[in-house]
């Protein structure tokens, strides 16, 4: 049967089109639909983020489904499409006037406790105005239920980037059958290779004492498939992330990260932007200017720009702006212009731009680890938690491997650390390894001085921390003032980190604040309890999966 080559489907009843196996993102931004949704507290605009199923950003109601992230739902024909938040619409929204009546934020963790009788009141308001959205419609997990997927594997790799599928191939070719667990949908199959595509892992226990398969991974495919793996040994070739940064207005539509450009870009077959300004000087980018250069008016850095990133930009004829201070957005319903300043000689300027691009900081997906229990230490440079391993990638916990970025290695020996890992398991490396290349380094992380020297006059404005929860930075300078110390503490007071996200935007900035407001190093600050799952797991996944693990627990 041939399949139509574009998908109907409805937004906010408009009636728009999608190409065959588009992404319901790539749809709305193709016809410009901007912003898709208010955020939880403030009813700030959002606009996408990530887009790559990581973020708050774009989350949408389908056919009575809340929750769904459009960077990752592929249209299909019929589907029903809603925002989730915003009256009468999500591009003007009546409750947005609360952002400019609470400019310095709604206290609902702590407040609104007086007259006592009114506290019902308040917590019915509080409801109303603030969340994700509406329960599920009646029946629309119906829509969506699906027999859970179960594999017994020897060796199962978490994700199919450069270093997983360096593994895979690897094993392959040793006589071993791995499991290739893949987020991605697209992507050649390997031989030998047992790949499972669009399947998130969402949670990774330590291994249990005894069994043949002490690994049991939990997770599902798109929209709502359990999955089942039970492995002997785990590779945990989960990548890396382009965070966020803090200034005025961080939250703004136009704000993206590489990942999030690049990813709409491919999508999309140009450009998400005509004139963005890029903030960065390292490889992320680089690689934003390879890509998307001509769409590219200015790089701002807050530190140094590389050789090869200025050879670049000057061939574009696009002006660079090294060790700057970002102060903030400027623009009503999306970013218009960008307010830096000179670090040191206290110079403001601003330049146009209608995105920001964030590539400045690129960080491992480090979640699964701590769920395992592995060992892990902060690493400079970066600024964050990696794995400790061998040159192997060998983690603590027997049978649990790390490789690529989720281990802290340079990009040019990506594809090395997986077969050397590989190579471990099949028992065939030779000899003692030296340590591949590794983006850490000792000592402090790159954006410490750069906040220490935005911290010195408290900030002005709307930064956003925790863009999920729409926790601002005056609330962690104010827990931290009134003696709450270390990230744990200041989570409970806050809310930073409870978010959709699990803490991945928020954590790694509130990290380098919190160290410089105690003056103490971030690892001492410590690190949020890493529960499960890494990704928000539809609860019909879940309850087909509950129905496995009781048929395994059967005598």
């Amino acid at each position: 049967m041939v399949r139509a080559p574009r998908r109907r489907f409805t937004y906010s009843g408009r009636t728009h089109e999608a190409a065959d196996g588009a992404t319901l993102l790539a749809a709305l931004a193709g016809d410009g639909v901007s912003p898709l949704g208010r955020s939880t507290r403030y009813h700030r605009p959002r606009a996408p983020f990530c887009g790559i199923g990581q973020c708050a950003g774009c989350l949408v109601r389908v056919n009575g489904r809340p929750g769904v992230r459009s960077c990752r739902h592929v249209v299909a024909d019929g589907d029903r499409v809603e925002s989730e938040a915003g009256w009468p619409s999500a591009r003007f929204d009546v409750f947005a006037v609360l952002d400019a009546l609470f400019p310095g934020g709604i206290d609902t963790l702590h407040g609104f406790r007086r007259p006592a009788f009114a506290v019902p009141l308040y917590q019915r308001v509080v409801r109303r105005l603030a969340g994700y959205g509406r329960p599920p419609d009646p029946g629309s997990e119906t829509a969506i239920a699906a027999l859970p997927l179960r594999v017994d594997a020897d060796v199962a790799i978490v994700g199919g980037g450069r270093s997983g599928r360096a593994a895979a191939a690897r094993l392959a070719a040793l006589g071993v059958r791995p499991t290739l667990l893949d987020r991605d949908r697209s992507g050649p199959d390997l031989p030998g290779v047992d790949r499972r595509s669009g399947v998130s892992v969402t949670y990774l226990p330590p291994p249990a004492a005894d069994g043949e398969r002490p690994y049991t991974l939990l997770g599902f495919s798109e929209p709502a498939c359990g999955v089942l793996v039970r492995a002997r040994r785990v590779v945990v070739a989960v990548g890396g992330y382009d965070t966020s940064l803090l200034f005025d207005g961080n939250d703004r539509p136009g704000v993206q990260s590489a990942d999030g450009a690049l990813a709409l870009a491919a999508a999309l077959g140009h450009a998400p932007f005509r004139h963005g300004v890029v903030v960065g000087g390292g490889t992320r980018a680089r690689a934003v200017l390879e890509a998307l250069g001509p769409s590219v008016g200015a790089v701002v850095a807050p530190g140094e720009i590389r050789p090869e990133v200025v050879r670049l930009a000057s061939d574009l004829g696009i002006p660079l702006y090294p060790r700057s201070l970002v102060l903030g957005t400027r623009g009503r319903a999306r970013v218009r212009a960008l307010a830096l300043r000179a670090r040191g000689t206290g110079v403001g300027f601003s330049i146009d731009g209608d995105a920001v691009v964030l590539a400045h900081r690129r960080l491992p997906n480090a979640q699964l680890f701590f769920q395992a229990g592995a060992k892990m230490a902060w690493g400079g440079g970066p600024g964050a938690y990696y794995p400790v391993v061998d040159a192997s990638g060998a983690t603590s916990v027997p049978g649990l491997f790390a490789v690529g970025e989720a281990a802290g290695v340079a990009e040019p020996f990506a594809a090395e650390s997986g077969e050397r890992a590989a190579d471990a398991i099949a028992g065939t490396a030779a000899g003692p390894l030296e340590p591949l290349e590794s983006v850490t380094r000792p000592g402090p992380a790159e954006l410490e001085g750069y906040y220490r020297e935005l911290l010195a006059e408290r900030p002005r404005g709307r930064w956003i921390a925790c863009a999920c929860e729409d926790v601002r930075l005056d609330e962690l300078l104010d827990g931290s003032s009134a003696g709450y110390r270390g990230i744990e503490v200041l989570k409970r007071y806050s809310s930073l980190g409870t978010g959709l996200c699990q803490g991945r935007y928020c954590v790694p900035d509130a990290l380098l604040v919190l160290s410089l407001l105690e003056g103490r190093p971030p690892s001492e600050v410590g690190y949020l309890t890493q529960r499960p799952p890494v990704h928000p797991t539809p609860l019909a996944a879940l309850a087909a999966l509950s129905g496995a693990l009781s048929e395994d627990a059967r005598p």
